[in-house]
């Protein structure tokens, strides 16, 4: 499954988000918005939020923030 994670580099949810993902040995796409304005707006339009973490899946579906319990769910972690 395809992933792209909106981060920033000052965000400590984030940084613990990308380490959980390292951790599960999960692969995704860090898109850093900090310095990406076009990916920025695009993901603030399908959000509707300017909050980071977010996570974009293949399907569409987004999830907001280190929510740690929703992301297991999403892709089945035991």
């Amino acid at each position: 499954m395809k992933i792209k994670v909106y981060t920033t580099p000052t965000c400590p949810s984030c940084r613990n988000l990308k380490n959980f993902l390292h951790e599960q040995k999960i692969e995704f796409e860090e898109i850093d918005v900090s310095k990406d304005h076009k990916s920025a707006v695009q993901i603030v339009e399908k959000s509707g939020q300017m909050q980071v973490p977010i996570l974009e899946f293949e399907d569409g579906e987004i999830i907001l923030g280190f929510d740690k319990v929703k992301i297991i769910n999403k892709l089945n972690i035991k």
